[in-house]
């Protein structure tokens, strides 16, 4: 990935993201070509579990008939991580009242994550990693909902329907693409421009990596 350094974001800006986000894109290169599919993840840090990865380990399932599990990866494979992301007008910019010589852009937060494909078929693990998720995203609603809330056949025959998928992940390559080479104004500009449109993730991103002088946390959404 093509990195300019006031697009680098720091370790900590890269661990909040893989702490967050929702899904990715995980893609393997096989004798079949390549092969991708998208998958919501849960992450475990460096030293947080024995056998996690050098740089953790992202966790999820495929669905059993998904012929992506049983294709040897020749090589790493890759989950491709997103936060906010946004088209950026240069009719925001204060520079293009100045001079006009502004083009548009887009604005994004994203990670490659490479490693190790591990498949887990363990009926234990497959679960743990389904309540984990579940946990998860149901955190913020009123009434959550459970894996208890099933049947326990029923949730048994979908358990079986999965396979589960681990990355050990081996390096990152990180970009933080937030008109950090801009000047104060055309920030600004775009900032509002961003508000206008309601696309608040990608406005509060900007605004804080301007706050600190540094790229943003990112927060859940």
């Amino acid at each position: 990935m093509y990195i300019p350094n006031y697009n680098r974001p720091s370790d900590q800006d890269v661990q909040e993201l893989l702490a967050t986000f929702g899904a990715a894109d995980l893609i393997t290169w096989t004798d079949r070509g390549l092969l991708a599919t998208m998958l919501p993840f849960a992450y475990d840090s460096p030293g947080s579990r024995p056998g996690v990865g050098p740089m953790g380990s992202l966790l999820g399932h495929f669905a059993r008939n998904n012929d992506q599990w049983r294709t040897p990866s020749l090589g790493e494979a890759m989950a491709i991580v997103r936060g906010p992301d946004a088209y950026i007008s240069p009719a925001w910019y204060a520079t293009k009242r100045e001079h006009g010589r502004v083009v548009p852009t887009w604005n994004y937060i994203t990670a490659h994550v490479y490693g190790e494909l591990v498949i887990h078929d363990a009926p234990a693990w497959v679960e743990a990693n389904v309540r984990r998720l579940s946990l998860t995203h149901e955190a913020g609603r009123p009434q959550p909902w459970s894996v208890d809330d099933a049947p326990p056949t029923f949730i048994e025959g979908q358990l079986r329907a999965i396979v589960g998928v681990e990355l050990l992940i081996s390096r990152i390559e990180a970009k933080f693409k937030l008109s950090q080479n801009r000047s104060d104004a055309d920030v600004d500009g775009a900032i509002a421009g961003l508000d206008a449109r309601d696309e608040s993730a990608m406005a509060d991103a900007m605004r804080e990596s301007r706050l600190t002088g540094n790229d943003p946390v990112v927060r859940a959404p």
